[in-house]
C-alpha cells in the first residue's frame, strides 16, 4: 500500500482502521493483541518515511508487526491469520518479499541491522538504511546490547525505533525500564540541544568548553545519556501515537546518516480500552468475544500441566526454604507469578535474559539453595551454553521445568517446543524425565527437589492427554513402568505426554498390547528395556518430540548397545522439518502423528 501521498488525516483514517482489523481477525483467530495495537502509528509512519521495498524492515521478536502485513499486500488474507496454510503471526520472507527476516525471538533486532548495514556499507549502497523495531522488554537481554556496543562504535547509519510502553509481556523488569520510564519531555531536550551545537561553533575556546561541560551535564537528567555514551544519536522520546510528530523524528533520523535511536513512548492496547495499559492478559490472547473482551472458548475443566506444577512448587516452598526459582519474561507463562507473588524475596522474572538466568540460578546453587528455572522449551535453547557451561559441568543441584514442550501450536515454527530431548541429551551429568499426567507432575517436582545433580522435566501446553489404566507413582531414579502387560508381541513404549497418545492408540487395537511408561530417558531403565525386548519384538515409540535425536533414536541407540537385534522399532515423533503454525489438533493431523493417523499406520505396519 502507498501512502507516502498521504496527509496526516488520511494516515489516522488508516491507523483507525489497521486496528479495526486486527481486533476483528485476533477476536476470531487469537494472536498478539496488545502490542500490534500499541504500535500501529510506528509501523505507519516507518512506511511513511523509510522505502519497505529496499530498506530492511526488522522486527524484533515481529509479533508487533501485524500493521507492516496489512500494509504489504496482506490485507485479504489477514482473517488467515496463525491457521493452518495462512499467514504467520511472525515476520516470514518465505510468505512475503516485504518481510526481512524470520522472527520469534527476542533482541535480534539490533544485531540484524548491523550486519545488514555492513553488507550495505561493503556494496555502497547509501540510498539504504536498516529500520529497526524493537519493544516489549527486547531491550532488556544481552545481545541487544552486544550490537549496540559495536554498531555504537563503527558508526553504521541505522535507525531504531524503541516501542518504549513501559512493560514488556508482564510487568517491566531491571534498570533500563526503569530508566526509560523516567524520560524527560523529547522536544525540549532536542530543541535545547541542537541549539547548544549551533551556539558552539560560534564560541571561542573557553566558552565552548564551558557549554560541552553544561551540556554533559544536562545529559545526565535526560534519557538519552546511555544511548549517547554508547555513540549512538538519541531523538526523543517522541509520543509514540503523534503521527506528525513520529514523521518528523523519523525524517530526522533518515537525515543524519548515523545510527540513530528514536525513543517512542506508546500505550500497549491503544485502541481497545480493555486491553489499553499495564495488562499482561492482552498480550497473547485466545478468540474472545469483542465487547465483552471475555474468551469465547469454553475452558476445561482439567488443570493445565503449567498449573500443575505452579501448584506443587508452590507446596514445595512453603515447606522448604531452600527452594527458590526463576523465569524469564514468563511469569504466567510458567505459573511462576503467584510464587512470585507469595515469595518475593525467592523467586523473580530477570526479564528476557534466559541466559543470566540459567548462570544465576548455578551461583544458587552452589550456596545451598535448590533452584527451579521455568523456562519454555523454545526459550531453553537460548541458554544452551549455561546449561552445559554453568550447570553441568559443575554438576549442580538445579531443576529446569520446561513448559510447552511439544506442539505448541500457532505460534508456529519459532515457538514449536520439540527439540529439547534433543539437545538435552547429549549432556553429561544430567537427568531427563517426564510426567505423564496430573498426579505425575506432583511427583515430578518432589523427585526434581531430592535429586542431586542436574535434572529436567518437561510437559506440555495445555492438559495431559488422559491416560487412565494405572496412577502414576513417585518418581525413583532411571526406573520406568509396564502400565499393562499385554499378550501380543506389541509394545507401545510412551514418554511424558507420549503415554497418554500411546494408552489412546491401544483402545483402538484388537491386539492386547505392552504399554511402557518411559518415565526416564537419561539414564534408561535398562532392566526394564531388556524385559520388554524378550517379549515384545514389535515396539511403538510416542512422545511429542524430534525425531531426531529423540526418544525413538535414543533407544535405537541402547537396542544396539546391547546387541539386541530382533526388535523393529518404529517412532511417532516429528520428522526433521520445522513445524509450520496452525491449530495443534491440525498440525498432528497434518504431520500425520494424530491417534487417528497414528493407528491408520500401525494397520498398514502390521506383518
Amino acid at each position: 500500500m502507498d501512502i507516502k501521498c498521504f496527509d496526516v488525516e488520511r494516515l489516522k483514517i488508516l491507523c483507525a482502521d489497521i486496528r479495526s482489523r486486527i481486533i476483528e481477525v485476533v477476536s476470531h483467530n487469537g494472536g498478539h493483541l496488545s502490542s500490534n495495537m500499541g504500535a500501529v502509528e510506528l509501523i505507519v509512519a516507518m512506511h511513511y518515511v523509510f522505502d519497505v521495498q529496499k530498506d530492511p524492515f526488522i522486527f524484533d521478536v515481529s509479533h508487533q508487526s501485524y500493521a507492516h502485513k496489512l500494509l504489504t499486500d496482506r490485507w485479504d488474507q489477514f482473517d488467515t491469520l496463525r491457521k493452518i496454510d495462512g499467514i504467520s503471526g511472525y515476520t516470514k520472507p518465505s510468505e512475503s518479499t516485504y518481510d526481512y527476516f524470520v522472527a520469534g525471538h527476542s533482541s535480534t533486532s539490533i544485531s540484524l541491522a548491523v550486519g545488514a548495514a555492513k553488507a550495505i556499507a561493503l556494496r555502497d549502497e547509501k540510498d539504504r538504511v536498516p529500520v529497526a523495531l524493537i519493544g516489549d522488554g527486547a531491550i532488556s537481554a544481552g545481545m541487544a546490547y552486544e550490537a549496540l556496543n559495536e554498531l555504537g562504535d563503527r558508526k553504521y547509519p541505522v535507525v531504531i525505533i524503541l516501542n518504549d510502553n513501559e512493560m514488556s509481556i508482564s510487568k517491566p523488569i531491571g534498570a533500563i525500564s526503569k530508566y526509560l520510564s523516567q524520560a524527560m519531555a523529547g522536544q525540549f531536550y532536542q530543541k535545547f540541544k541542537s541549539r547548544v551545537e549551533r551556539v558552539l561553533d560560534f564560541l571561542p575556546e573557553p566558552a565552548t568548553y564551558m557549554a560541552k561541560r553544561f551540556e554533559e551535564g544536562f545529559k545526565l537528567i535526560t534519557p538519552g545519556m546511555l544511548f549517547e555514551e554508547l555513540g549512538l544519536e538519541y531523538i526523543g522520546p517522541v509520543d509514540g501515537h503523534n503521527l506528525p510528530a513520529l514523521i518528523s523524528a523519523l525524517k530526522t533520523a533518515q537525515k543524519l546518516k548515523k545510527p540513530v535511536i528514536v525513543h517512542a513512548q506508546t500505550i500497549k492496547g491503544k485502541g481497545y480500552m480493555k486491553a489499553e495499559g499495564q495488562f499482561e492478559k492482552w498480550h497473547g490472547v485466545a478468540p474472545f468475544d469483542i465487547e465483552s473482551g471475555e474468551p469465547v472458548l469454553t475452558k476445561t475443566l482439567n488443570k493445565s500441566a503449567t498449573t500443575l506444577f505452579s501448584e506443587a512448587l508452590f507446596e514445595l516452598a512453603k515447606e522448604h526454604k531452600n527452594v527458590v526459582g526463576v523465569t524469564a519474561a514468563m511469569p504466567s507463562g510458567t505459573g511462576m507469578d503467584r510464587l512470585i507473588k507469595e515469595f518475593p524475596d525467592r523467586f523473580w522474572d530477570v526479564a528476557i535474559a534466559e541466559q543470566h538466568a540459567v548462570t544465576s540460578m548455578c551461583a544458587m546453587a552452589k550456596e545451598g539453595f535448590k533452584p527451579f528455572v521455568a523456562i519454555y522449551s523454545t526459550f531453553l535453547q537460548r541458554a544452551y551454553d549455561q546449561i552445559i557451561h554453568d550447570a553441568c559441568l559443575m554438576n549442580l543441584d538445579v531443576a529446569f521445568a520446561i513448559d510447552r514442550a511439544g506442539i505448541v501450536g500457532e505460534d508456529g515454527e519459532t515457538h514449536q517446543g520439540v527439540f529439547d530431548i534433543s539437545y538435552l541429551n547429549a549432556i553429561p551429568n544430567i537427568t531427563l524425565f517426564a510426567p505423564r499426567d496430573d498426579i505425575g507432575m506432583k511427583y515430578a517436582v518432589e523427585f526434581a527437589y531430592n535429586h542431586k545433580g542436574v535434572c529436567a522435566f518437561r510437559y506440555p501446553r495445555g492438559n495431559f492427554i488422559s491416560c487412565k489404566r494405572v496412577k502414576s507413582k513417585p518418581f525413583l531414579l532411571g526406573q520406568g513402568e509396564i502400565l499393562h502387560k499385554g499378550k501380543s508381541d506389541i509394545a507401545f513404549i510412551g514418554y511424558g505426554n507420549g503415554v497418554g497418545k500411546a494408552c489412546k492408540c491401544a483402545k483402538f487395537s484388537d491386539e492386547d498390547i505392552t504399554i511402557v511408561d518411559l518415565k526416564f530417558i537419561k539414564p534408561l531403565d535398562e532392566k526394564l528395556l531388556k524385559k520388554t525386548a524378550l517379549a515384545c519384538k514389535r515396539w511403538y515409540i510416542f512422545s511429542d518430540s524430534a525425531k531426531r535425536g529423540g526418544v525413538g533414536e535414543i533407544l535405537l541407540g541402547f537396542l544396539s548397545e546391547q546387541k539386541i537385534y530382533d526388535v523393529v522399532l518404529e517412532s511417532f515423533e516429528y520428522e526433521d522439518n520445522f513445524i509450520p503454525h496452525g491449530n495443534s489438533v491440525d498440525i498432528e493431523d497434518k504431520l500425520e502423528v494424530s491417534i487417528n493417523k497414528i493407528v491408520k499406520k500401525i494397520m498398514k505396519l502390521k506383518p
